[in-house]
């Protein structure tokens, strides 16, 4: 009887083929949402670099139309 049982193979069953199966599924889904938020960061921290930038480049300008002023007003 043992030899037997030692020769039974364990079988897949419907429920578990199932279950395995979403698990699969889930964990590719988790994994593309991440590999998504981390290319959404890289675009989110690209155009905060752009928007400094503008602003910045807004600010020199009222920097430099101040300082000639300034200029213009000194003899």
């Amino acid at each position: 009887m043992t030899e037997i049982r030692s020769r039974i193979e364990p079988f897949a069953c419907a429920p578990g083929l199932r279950l395995e199966s979403h698990e699969k599924v889930s964990k590719l889904q988790i994994e593309s949402l991440n590999e998504r938020f981390s290319r959404l960061e890289a675009v989110l921290e690209r155009l905060e670099r752009r928007l400094w930038l503008a602003v910045y480049g807004v600010a020199g300008v009222i920097l430099a139309e101040a300082f000639q002023g300034v200029m213009n007003a000194a003899p």
